[in-house]
């Protein structure tokens, strides 16, 4: 099976290494994700999937390789700065603050999109227009309730939807989510995914998720991670027909 051939990838790797001394994380990886595409990143624990998450966002500087955003080489490029242009991530566990509530929150992250902290002398609250928008990305996923509500009195499946409005307030192009759905009860989880589903098409969004269901269900292709190097990549149908997957993944469960 091979990497389908991209004009402009929206974000691609070439031989993406990472070194921990003599251990190898992340071992020659190259990717191409489509513009406005929901691909998934799977694999056994300590594959170097939330690794190389790291190393696309800048939080981990790679051993070896580059990394592309649109056409432009960003490996180099701190993390802030890639935050600027687009590339927005979650984490596998939460970040959030636990004591500001989801609007003023929210309202941090657009202010902070804005460099509104640049201009000391004008506070957030004469910016009503930071407070609506914020009103609005709540209301968009079902957190309206919850505006003024401290956060950490949120069922974790709300938080970790506050998490993902956090990062929409940045206005991505691309959206890097790790592990979304981990620790949501069963029966939040699949609401979750319905609201990743549901954004922008234009938007893209590469996920990492161990529960194969949500998956297979929305992902619409997957790169398969195995000691650090990608072992497979195709549609869900390819990859769970794939005998080198369930071998070292999969199994022999039904997907």
């Amino acid at each position: 099976m091979t990497t389908a051939t991209l004009a402009t990838p929206a974000l691609r790797t070439r031989k993406l290494t990472k070194r921990f001394g003599g251990f190898t994380a992340v071992n020659g990886v190259t990717l191409d994700i489509a513009p406005g595409s929901r691909q998934a990143l799977i694999g056994p624990n300590g594959a170097g999937k939330t690794t190389l998450i790291n190393l696309l966002t800048g939080i981990l500087r790679p051993t070896e390789g580059r990394i592309s955003l649109d056409e432009d080489d960003i490996t180099q490029l701190p993390a802030n700065q890639r935050v600027h242009r687009g590339l927005v991530r979650t984490f596998q566990i939460n970040t959030l603050f636990p004591r500001l509530t989801p609007l003023q929150a929210a309202s941090l992250a657009i202010a902070e999109r804005e460099a509104l902290g640049k201009v000391w002398w004008r506070t957030l609250r004469s910016c009503s227009w930071v407070a609506d928008e914020a009103h609005a990305l709540l209301a968009q996923f079902n957190l309206a309730q919850y505006a003024h509500v401290d956060t950490a009195e949120l069922p974790y499946g709300k938080q970790r939807l506050l998490e993902i409005v956090l990062a929409l307030a940045a206005k991505p192009r691309i959206l890097l989510l790790d592990e979304p759905a981990a620790g949501v009860p069963e029966d939040e989880s699949g609401e979750l995914f319905e609201v990743i589903a549901g954004l922008p098409r234009e938007m893209t969004v590469l996920f990492i998720e161990h529960d194969m269901d949500l998956v297979f269900r929305f992902a619409q292709r997957i790169s398969v991670l195995v000691a650090g190097a990608v072992l497979v990549e195709g549609t869900p149908a390819e990859i769970a027909a794939d005998p080198q997957v369930r071998a070292a993944y999969l199994g022999n469960s039904r997907v």
